[in-house]
């Protein structure tokens, strides 16, 4: 990643984002956040909740012309509400899939005139859930496996012009499963990643030469359970 490159970072003030973030602004960069909640002090933000996908697009393009452009967007934010399809309220399940899914697509559109200017790069977060299915999780696993055959036709689509590349991470050692019902959360021997290790991964991304793309890339710790 070139010093002085702007990267957008969404769910940015927490997580996998925060820890974006960080990285972006160690290396010289300018990160940005859209978010819900204020990132790190300093980091220029505006507040959006991305369920709202038009909010999200026009979000978006205020935040990148204050900027004067955009190198890079990491899509960072995700939310999972875990239970039985049955036990789920609709507006909880169809929450998700808008964060996680419909987010992802809203912000990278209106991102994406200001990065074929200047031959950006695409950073979606899918998961392990992207991949393997399980149980009570039928929203998350649709948005994730989603954000996949998303990613893989975007950069189908962008080839040669913008660079896209699928990340794959498995579970980190965040705030994200502070909310969940007991039985739902991991084990005190549960195998996490650290969110630095996998912001790490981004940033290898970053700062590939140009016309070389890194399509794919699945971060995870050593034992992680849902993969493969």
């Amino acid at each position: 990643m070139r010093a002085g490159s702007t990267v957008l970072v969404t769910g940015g003030a927490s997580g996998l984002g925060a820890a974006v973030v960080a990285a972006v602004a160690r290396a010289g960069g300018r990160p940005l956040v859209l978010d819900r909640r204020s990132p790190a002090d300093g980091v220029p933000w505006m507040e959006c909740d991305l369920a709202d996908t038009r909010a999200a697009e026009t979000a978006t393009r205020r935040l990148a012309e204050r900027a004067g452009g955009l190198d890079a967007v990491v899509t960072a934010a995700g939310i999972d509400v875990p239970g039985r399809l049955a036990e789920v309220p609709g507006e909880t399940w169809d929450r998700i899939v808008a964060v996680d899914l419909l987010a992802t697509a809203a912000v990278i559109r209106a991102a994406l005139p200001l990065l074929e200017a200047s031959r950006g790069r695409v950073v979606t977060v899918a998961s392990t859930l992207g991949v393997k299915a399980v149980g009570d999780a039928t929203a998350y696993c649709a948005a994730k496996f989603g954000v996949v055959g998303f990613t893989r036709a975007l950069a189908a689509e962008l080839a040669g012009r913008v660079g896209v590349t699928l990340l794959v991470p498995g579970g980190m050692r965040t705030a994200f499963f502070d909310d969940r019902d007991e039985r739902y959360k991991p084990g005190p021997d549960a195998n996490l990643n650290d969110p630095a290790d996998t912001a790490a991964a981004i940033m290898f991304v970053l700062s590939q030469p140009a016309g070389c793309a890194v399509r794919e890339l699945v971060v995870c710790a050593e034992q992680e359970s849902s993969y493969p």
